[in-house]
């Protein structure tokens, strides 16, 4: 199944939905080892990947967006308190939210940091802003708050999954997980 339908998650959903997880979790690694690297060939390397990887964050979420709007969102089961529907609704809000804001929160900090910059080292991104430090140091701060938050953020949304799997013994998280096909 392609498309989402009122009660499961289509493959092309779970695709983004599980590659975007992976790069976020890449991206946590390769922010946290480029910061923290002492100044080296590979530093500089590190941060490349950093934001390119930020950068195919921020295309993956744009056609995410698309392609969901495009579809209906599967009904959460019939069970669920309407406390939790709002709490689902605007946890899913914020992530999608924070997963634009912190790759443009990092194109603001490189473009005002005035760093030239090429995606994967081949194709060169524009300033998004002119050349500003006291806006870099701004933008680099607001950056890490964004890091600080999408990281309670997606604690949350991968304890709640764990928590509608093993205690409320739900749909929920396996409808978006990849479909296994067993062996004959």
């Amino acid at each position: 199944m392609i498309r989402n339908t009122r009660d499961a998650w289509g493959s092309v959903a779970k695709c983004f939905h599980w590659t975007v997880a992976l790069l976020v979790l890449a991206q946590f690694a390769l922010g946290l080892a480029a910061v923290s690297w002492r100044l080296s060939p590979l530093k500089l390397d590190l941060f490349v990947w950093h934001k390119s990887t930020g950068v195919l964050i921020l295309v993956l979420m744009v056609l995410r967006m698309t392609w969901r709007l495009a579809n209906p969102v599967p009904d959460l089961p019939d069970a669920i308190a309407p406390w939790e529907r709002r709490a689902a609704h605007l946890g899913h809000f914020l992530l999608y939210a924070m997963l634009f804001a912190m790759p443009i929160s990092g194109w603001v900090v490189n473009s005002a940091a005035n760093i030239p910059f090429r995606i994967f080292w081949q194709v060169p991104l524009p300033g998004i802003v002119e050349p500003d430090h006291a806006l870099a140091r701004l933008a680099a701060r607001v950056h890490l708050a964004l890091f600080i938050g999408l990281s309670v953020l997606l604690l949350l949304h991968v304890g709640a999954a764990l928590r509608h799997h093993l205690l409320r013994r739900n749909n929920v998280l396996t409808r978006m997980l990849p479909q296994v096909r067993g062996r004959a």
